[in-house]
């Protein structure tokens, strides 16, 4: 399916948020993405709507996250949430259309990596991996399988094993 992929505008801010509520059958998402727009964490130029011609399809945020390394120092990696698409489109690519956009251009920014807290037969394919095979941590209760990174730049997570700091605005409408 051939999609427009480009950065959200203001305007669009009501569609995407209905976007993302019927996505995910509730509004914690929408609430999030409205939340994490009004935070440092956020950067306009990753948060990414999809066209199929005149129809808003599909959605993707990628937002910063801090991460507190074992080291002492503070790094910063991207967190990869939510990503939407109609449910009418399901299963016809549009996620993955977005995901390979959002993180190219993540790289084109000088990103080194994104995080991810999702289903661990879906990631894989654009190169998730658990994040503990870099030593990285969250303080969210979930299966190792579930909490994935990729580097976006070979190696870019070497030596920074820690713990990542999700902004508040996650647990505000979890």
């Amino acid at each position: 399916m051939k999609l427009h992929i480009r950065p959200e505008t203001a305007a669009e801010f009501p569609a995407i948020y209905e976007l993302n509520a019927l996505a995910f059958g509730q509004d914690n998402e929408s609430r999030l993405v409205d939340k994490l727009r009004d935070t440092l964490y956020y950067i306009p130029e990753l948060s990414i709507v999809a066209y199929a011609g005149e129809y808003l399809v599909g959605y993707i945020l990628l937002t910063r996250l801090p991460l507190k390394g074992d080291d002492g120092q503070d790094y910063e990696t991207l967190a990869l949430a939510p990503v939407s698409v109609t449910p009418a489109l399901h299963q016809m690519g549009v996620g993955g259309q977005l995901i390979r956009h959002a993180l190219k251009e993540a790289a084109a920014l000088g990103y080194e990596s994104v995080i991810v807290l999702g289903h661990p037969e879906y990631y894989p394919k654009f190169g998730f991996e658990p994040a503990s095979k870099s030593g990285i941590r969250t303080t969210y209760e979930v299966p190792d399988e579930a909490f994935m990174a990729v580097e976006l730049v070979p190696g870019a997570l070497n030596g920074k094993a820690g713990q990542v700091g999700y902004p508040k605005a996650f647990e505000e409408v979890g």
